[in-house]
């Protein structure tokens, strides 16, 4: 579970770094040259059936692991001592997980198979800069962030993230036994930073481009 966890935090900073090229306010040019580079690129395409895979592994994970939970204690406690003993979203990281995997299937409906499988779902408009023709998915964000319920869906989705994070970031390093009061600090310090900042820069990309704050 901390492998995979892991793993797909790696991909998280990746494709927040991608995103984040639309605050440049070019247009979207950086941002198309980007996501063409990682959608044409051997290494990167090869690397994301081992995403697929690392996703599905840590799905069957969490369901495993809560099963197991619930399996080891079929009655409930008299009394919950809640904060007391751990925080909420620890105790619901399988809520959360619930919700970031519904936002994933929309996510990628509106994304990655527009870009992956075009004879399936129709292709993405189209952008030439310097003889060089890409796929416009900058269009398409900006097409898909015009409406209210997408922004808000996108916003609280990346709530459940960064709560999800703010546990699972130091678990997953716990978990493979890195658990040592001269690094917690460190670990506990960025993963706290990083369960804020990341979903924070997701959150803003679809706010810029609703209110108008990129063009």
């Amino acid at each position: 579970m901390g492998l995979t966890g892991l793993f797909l935090i790696s991909f998280l900073l990746v494709h927040c770094g991608i995103n984040a090229c639309i605050f440049l306010n070019d247009n979207g040019e950086t941002f198309n040259k980007a996501a063409h580079f990682m959608g044409t690129n051997l290494f990167i395409r090869t690397a994301e059936i081992g995403l697929f895979l690392g996703l599905l592994i840590h799905i069957i994970q969490g369901l495993v692991l809560t099963y197991e939970n619930n399996k080891k204690r079929p009655i409930k406690y008299a009394v919950n001592a809640g904060n007391q003993n751990s925080k909420w979203y620890s105790r619901s990281m399988g809520l959360l997980g619930t919700l970031l995997l519904i936002f994933l299937i929309i996510h990628m409906g509106d994304f990655w198979t527009h870009s992956r499988v075009p004879g399936l779902v129709g292709g993405l408009p189209e952008v030439e800069y310097d003889g060089v023709v890409y796929h416009d998915l900058y269009a398409k964000m900006v097409e898909e962030f015009k409406e209210v319920f997408v922004v808000i869906l996108y916003v609280i989705s990346m709530f459940s993230l960064g709560f999800h994070l703010l546990h699972g970031f130091s678990s997953a390093f716990q978990s493979l036994g890195i658990n040592h009061s001269k690094y917690n600090p460190m670990i506990k310090s960025v993963g706290f930073g990083f369960s804020i900042i990341i979903p924070l820069l997701f959150a803003l990309m679809p706010l810029s481009i609703y209110f108008g704050l990129i063009k």
